[in-house]
């Protein structure tokens, strides 16, 4: 069977009176690229998968002073194909200097029999805003999840602020209660930029703490950000559980002027 290997480009530059310009927008089947505003691209998926063996990335370059926001059209399923080896989808984003980027994809589901690594690699300059969300759904309905693995790594100015590894389908994790349990579906969103800096001088009175709801946490990084962690039973009750936490997260401290960026 013939395996699938694709690379798509979204690139942003400054147009003049604080607007932005969709520099280059360039797709690579299935990884198909639809500019639905001044500063929104929804990536549509115009093929099956990924499946076993297919290799996917997706570049995003957002120029300093520019804003981008990166949606899909639906959720992104992972099937099993007939090739012996794990399908890798690769984002790597890259966020100038004042620049924004909300990334907020559908869920990605592992369907049962799937093999797939999903890696993320987001470089952020020092005052950078960002808003990434990230969702999995364990299967489709009534199915046991394909075996999946995630990894997350974003720095800001080259200093790390989170690195993470997420394993699904794996006996040694599955059902654990240190993990996810018997949940669903999994999901964390990183909001990160100047207004998460930690104060110059400490002040007990502006910290930041970390804030605890029904399967969601919200949870202060050493560096300028914050990271949404939140369980669900289904799609439906993960998204609202990540929203609540995220409305946490970007409600100001004490003492504090608001934050941003807000969801989407």
């Amino acid at each position: 069977m013939t395996t699938v290997t694709a690379r798509a480009l979204i690139r942003t530059e400054a147009a003049g009176g604080g607007r932005t310009r969709l520099e280059t927008l360039r797709s690579d089947p299935p990884l198909t690229l639809r500019q639905t505003g001044p500063r929104r691209v929804h990536l549509v998926s115009t093929g099956a998968g990924p499946l076993r063996g297919d290799h996917l990335e997706l570049g995003v370059d957002v120029a300093p002073g520019t804003s981008l926001e990166v949606r899909s059209v639906g959720a992104t399923l992972v099937l099993p194909g007939l090739a012996d080896a794990t399908s890798v989808m690769v984002v790597r984003a890259r966020v100038g200097a004042g620049a924004t980027l909300h990334f907020s994809p559908e869920p990605t589901v592992l369907a049962a029999g799937c093999a797939h690594r999903l890696v993320v690699r987001l470089s952020l300059a020092e005052d950078a805003n960002v808003f990434w969300r990230e969702e999995i759904v364990f299967g489709r309905h009534g199915e046991r999840p394909g075996r999946g693995h995630a990894r997350f790594d974003a720095t800001v100015a080259g200093r790390p602020l989170l690195r993470q590894d997420l394993l699904v389908g794996e006996e040694a994790v599955d059902g654990s209660p240190a993990v996810h349990g018997d949940a669903r579906c999994v999901g964390s969103t990183l909001i990160a930029g100047p207004a998460w800096a930690p104060p110059a001088v400490p002040d007990v009175k502006r910290e930041r703490r970390a804030v605890l709801g029904d399967g969601w946490a919200a949870l202060p990084l050493a560096g300028p950000g914050v990271q949404v962690c939140a369980l669900g039973a289904d799609a439906v009750q993960l998204r609202e559980r990540l929203r609540r936490g995220e409305e946490a997260a970007t409600a100001p401290a004490p003492g504090a002027p608001p934050t941003g960026p807000h969801p989407p």
